[in-house]
């Protein structure tokens, strides 16, 4: 499939007079062709005007409809084949694994969405009826559910060219709650996005959706951004990217005359707490499967653990530890402009924080011009330094890990109590330690989204039970999950019908419950097929 280098406004193309910009290669430097052209202010209107004027129609499709047409955007991802992985691969010098892998995770997202709206209970159907008799006053019939907030935008991640990004879970779960979307594609990988944007423009066409359901925008600068999050129509947003740009866009979202949801996934260090029997068992493995996770797409996944805090004498770990670091390769980082900010950060730490370089890996050898290769760093400090020291929490995107030496019990808890919003905490250690340090566990309960035991946080499951959030400023709202279940209720809000009659409900509150769907009735969860029964 030949790429134009144009947005993609519902079934149409967008201008290409606008700002021209170009993928680069990070493994070589090269410019990657074609041209990308800025959407224009007019394709940014007519996006907006379309994915208005058929939000009402997409949010009354039947789920059925809404399920098939997400099945049909993963077919199209894999219809791309090898295509899509080539491009990826070019656009961001992640592994052609890497991005297979990637694929699957997205395409398996779509499908789990799917799977889900045509369950219907995420949508938490509620029913309270009637009650003429009660005094000192009747209670009216109420039933509740959720329902799709309105046009959405998402921007896209430059770590998952496809998993965050044009097909990803902010837009998959979007769609799957029935609001149409525009996607802002991310500056880096244009490509994969314009390919990623014709399977599900293709998929809305075979449909017979209405026009507006997606679109799909480029910009070489940031004005679109703030274009998009605060116009009038648009009714939420959905960001996977730096602080920086993340608290802008939140703050616009803010000040609009109506302020409208922003779910913004930001930064995070992912604190590993390592106890004293890990300490003494297994040092070698822990070190091992830490290094793995730690550097693991060379330090660019979200859920990187970059601070490790010892409890007790940590010296072997520490010894291990630093030789895998030692040992690490040079890695391709995602950009130029994460490649400029990681070697700023890794020069600029140990002067402004007192932090010391405890080890490097292997020294980035001469190789093409504008090649992103990154060199991965170890720094280590004691528990008094970085409580004195706010910014040795900040985020180090890229192949950097922190090792903190805690004195003693009371210093660790305190370091755990001192942390900002993460996305995980890791606690490795003996099982009986688990209970000894049940106040650490309950520490990182407020401070994360995802607590684990024994275990990396580098993989995030897409099932129902998983929390992929936590508070600012690891998002810009810990009450929710960019992934699994509960991320498609960012893009709903409740809403209560009063003594409707039958007819006019939607089907899911109906007194019949044609879906069949699991419902709260009268303060008890029953299907329509039980009660009959």
């Amino acid at each position: 499939m030949g790429l134009q280098g144009q947005s993609i406004i519902g079934y149409a193309r967008g201008s290409n007079t606008g700002t021209a910009l170009n993928a680069f290669n990070p493994a070589t430097g090269e410019a990657l062709a074609p041209n990308f052209y800025s959407s224009s202010k007019d394709d940014a209107q007519r996006a907006i005007r379309l994915a208005t004027e058929s939000f009402f129609s997409y949010a009354a499709l039947a789920p059925s409809r809404r399920a098939a047409f997400l099945r049909t955007i993963a077919q199209n991802l894999d219809a791309l084949g090898e295509a899509l992985v080539e491009r990826a691969v070019s656009e961001t010098g992640l592994t052609p694994v890497r991005i297979r892998n990637e694929r699957e995770r997205t395409c398996s997202q779509l499908r789990f969405f799917s799977d889900m709206i045509e369950e219907g209970s995420w949508l938490d159907a509620r029913i309270d009826h009637a009650d003429p008799a009660r005094t000192p006053s009747p209670r009216p019939d109420l039933r509740s559910m959720q329902r799709p907030l309105g046009p959405t935008a998402v921007f896209c991640a430059s770590n998952f060219p496809l998993a965050f990004s044009v097909a990803g879970g902010d837009t998959a779960s979007a769609l799957a709650a029935g609001n149409p979307v525009i996607v802002l594609a991310h500056y880096s990988h244009p490509g994969t996005a314009e390919l990623a944007g014709t399977a599900i423009r293709d998929a809305a066409q075979k449909h017979e959706l209405p026009e507006g359901v997606f679109s799909l925008l480029f910009d070489a600068g940031h004005e679109m951004a703030q274009m998009l999050v605060s116009h009038p129509q648009i009714r939420a947003g959905g960001f996977t990217g730096s602080r920086a740009g993340g608290t802008a866009l939140l703050n616009a979202a803010n000040v609009r005359p109506e302020p409208i949801p922003f779910y913004a996934e930001m930064s995070s260090v992912n604190p590993v707490f390592v106890l004293p029997g890990a300490l003494q068992q297994q040092v070698d493995a822990i070190a091992k499967d830490l290094h793995a996770s730690a550097t693991l797409g060379i330090g660019q996944f979200c859920t990187k653990p970059g601070i490790v805090v010892l409890s007790g004498d940590g010296g072997n770990f520490v010894a291990k530890f630093t030789e895998l670091i030692a040992q690490t390769s040079p890695g391709i980082l995602l950009n130029r402009n994460i490649l400029s900010a990681y070697r700023r950060e890794i020069s600029e730490r140990p002067a402004k924080t007192q932090a010391r370089i405890a080890s490097t890996g292997s020294a980035v050898k001469g190789g093409p011009e504008n090649q992103c290769a990154a060199q991965a760093t170890l720094f280590e400090t004691d528990g008094a330094t970085w409580l004195s020291d706010p910014r040795l929490q900040d985020e180090v995107f890229g192949p950097s890990v922190l090792i903190v030496h805690a004195k003693n019990r009371a210093e660790l808890l305190h370091i755990a109590s001192e942390l900002k919003g993460n996305l995980t905490a890791t606690i490795l250690g003996r099982e009986e330690e688990l209970r000894e340090y049940a106040e650490l566990a309950a520490l990182l309960e407020q401070k994360v989204g995802r607590v684990l035991f024994n275990g990396f946080p580098t993989g995030v499951e897409v099932c129902e039970a998983m929390v992929h959030g936590g508070p600012y400023p690891a998002t810009s709202d810990g009450r929710s999950t960019s992934v699994g279940g509960r991320a498609i209720l960012r893009f709903t809000r409740p809403v209560c019908y009063q003594n409707f009659p039958d007819s006019a409900l939607p089907p899911e509150l109906q007194e019949a419950n044609p879906r069949n769907i699991l419902r709260l009735e009268d303060g008890r969860y029953v299907r329509r097929a039980e009660k009959a029964g």
